[in-house]
């Protein structure tokens, strides 16, 4: 699998280790196209509306993501491995994901 290559291993360890959101918008204007970050930042935008429990449709209209990337991002937010709704969880206090009624503060 992936996450045992060395290359990604190193990648983790440079993310894990920037420390400020000027660094980080730095270190990700260098690594990645305009295009890629656009793409992890509408990915993003639509996991926080499915978290809200916003519909397919308007998602896809107000992100231009197709129903499928909307529904990809659905299954990370319900079946992965909980990193994407933790950084939801950490860049805004957000209402409890549909069908979840613990509190997550």
């Amino acid at each position: 699998m992936y996450w045992q290559d060395p290359a990604v291993h190193a990648l983790l360890a440079a993310f894990q280790h920037i420390r400020s959101y000027e660094d980080m918008r730095r270190f990700l204007a260098d690594l990645l196209s305009e295009g890629e970050i656009g793409l992890l930042a509408k990915r993003f935008q639509a996991a926080d509306m499915l978290n809200e429990g916003i519909p397919y449709a308007r998602i896809a209209r107000e992100t231009g993501l197709s129903s499928a990337t909307i529904a990809k991002v659905a299954r990370k937010l319900s079946e992965g491995e909980g990193g994407l709704l933790l950084a939801l969880m950490r860049v805004a206090p957000l209402p409890p994901h549909r069908g979840n009624k613990s509190n997550r503060a």
